[in-house]
């Protein structure tokens, strides 16, 4: 009973993270449509948070009816005689003197871009969330120094104090970050290092850990380390028995599993030591010289060491470059998974449905609102870019028909419009249901 309460909560938990989360970039996306449809002359009639029986509204001075509807799973903006919420098909018939208010009847600049509007707010999401995280969180400072100091294991010793600018690690100078991570193909793994720092001064050797210790900065979400309840922050002590002082050493031993179950020996902050059991799976990666490699993999992330570079403020410009490449490398990457699994480089369960994207957001909600964030424009970069996929129904298929018109003269006929419609339509649904049968059935 304790059990079927528990799983009820969790997957209520799951079910309002997910809303929430699709709430925010189904949102933000419509308002995209919204805002540069009003821009060049398109009247919107309805605004709607969620689908089906109204549950709340209000009538702006422009006649746009706001509203909150009963089923928040998406939302759209219908403007002025659009046959549906889609803004798909011919549109219907309105008085010919607004029908330059109409999508249908507005130019094709002003369809091209409020159609293209919706995908560039969610990539403005995600850029403004990620450089947020730029301007919160910092960034290093040229200069090799200890910042904050992080709890480690009794078994590790950790001298180093914040302020202290890190000279050399055992016998090896230090003049950048990366000489330090570099330091790990000479050194060799244990829990405790010499590092030569210089402290109000003085140049002093104290002890400190190793610069990859196993301590993990990540978990991914619908991982076997998510499902074995792994969080950021816990450090790996042992596997099967075996001690672990390095990331690389912990990587080793879950490919040499080769799939079979591994027992870990964990350190938790707050929580001391305690075991947790998982199988690795099978992933598709990118390999070093292109293309992909599968290899058995717990979904972690680490090497972070227990201490934090100091750090100083980014600029507001700086941490819009760095939100605006992360989240072209989500593009990037989501448009070089679906190459690879058309072309057959990965298998075809690297394609999730509702359930995985819906587990997952559940799974970064509970690890902190910081991860719920960061989750969130993920998110809303994928998002963005499936959008614009050639298909018809959805954004990307509307540009495409937009092209056609601006090549030929003219847009494509009704009855051409509502075949590729209907196949789009056809395919959209398609692909819903074969990525819930691989969330189904997948391993």
């Amino acid at each position: 009973m304790l059990d079927m309460i528990a799983q009820t909560g969790s997957t209520l938990w799951t079910l309002a993270a997910f809303v929430v989360a699709l709430a925010v970039i189904v949102t933000v996306h419509e308002y995209g449509h919204y805002i540069v449809g009003r821009w060049s002359g398109i009247r919107a009639e309805v605004f709607s948070v969620g689908f089906g029986p109204r549950l709340y509204a209000r009538t702006d001075r422009r006649g746009t009816v706001w509203q909150l509807a009963a089923l928040p799973l998406g939302g759209y903006v219908r403007f002025l005689g659009d046959d549906n919420a889609a803004s798909a098909g011919p549109g219907q018939a309105v008085d010919p003197a607004l029908r330059r208010q109409t999508l249908q009847g507005a130019p094709l600049w002003a369809r091209f871009a409020t159609l293209l509007a919706g995908p560039v707010f969610n990539f403005v999401l995600s850029i403004l969330i990620f450089g947020g995280f730029a301007i919160v969180q910092g960034l290093p400072v040229d200069e090799v120094r200890v910042g904050t100091i992080s709890e480690a294991p009794p078994a590790i010793t950790n001298d180093l104090q914040p302020g202290d600018r890190i000279l050399a690690l055992a016998d090896l100078p230090v003049e950048s970050w990366r000489d330090i991570g570099a330091a790990t193909e000479t050194l060799p793994a244990a829990t405790t290092h010499p590092w030569q720092v210089e402290r109000d001064g003085q140049t002093l050797t104290v002890a400190g850990p190793d610069p990859m210790p196993a301590r993990i900065s990540g978990v991914a979400p619908r991982s076997a380390a998510a499902e074995a309840g792994m969080r950021a922050g816990d450090v790996v002590l042992a596997i099967d028995g075996d001690p672990v002082a390095r990331f690389t050493q912990m990587r080793e031993a879950v490919e040499a599993a080769e799939g079979e179950p591994l027992s870990l020996r964990l350190w938790r902050a707050g929580a001391g030591e305690l075991d947790v059991t998982l199988r690795p799976k099978l992933s598709d990666l990118p390999a070093d010289g292109g293309g992909f490699e599968q290899r058995w993999l717990i979904g972690v992330t680490g090497g972070e060491s227990f201490f934090a570079p100091q750090t100083r403020s980014a600029g507001p410009l700086e941490a819009l470059s760095l939100g605006a490449m992360q989240t072209w490398g989500i593009i990037t990457s989501s448009l070089t998974g679906m190459w690879a699994m058309i072309s057959g480089q990965i298998g075809t369960c690297n394609l999730g449905g509702a359930i995985s994207i819906a587990e997952s957001t559940g799974q970064a909600a509970s690890a902190g609102g910081a991860n719920f964030l960061w989750w969130i424009a993920v998110l809303s970069a994928a998002i963005g870019f499936l959008n614009l996929l050639p298909i018809p129904v959805l954004d990307g298929g509307h540009l495409m028909f937009y092209t056609y018109e601006a090549l030929r003269g003219r847009p494509p006929s009704d009855k051409a419009l509502n075949l590729l419609t209907a196949i789009g339509m056809a395919a959209v649904l398609s692909l819903m249901v074969f990525g819930l049968t691989n969330d189904l059935f997948c391993p």
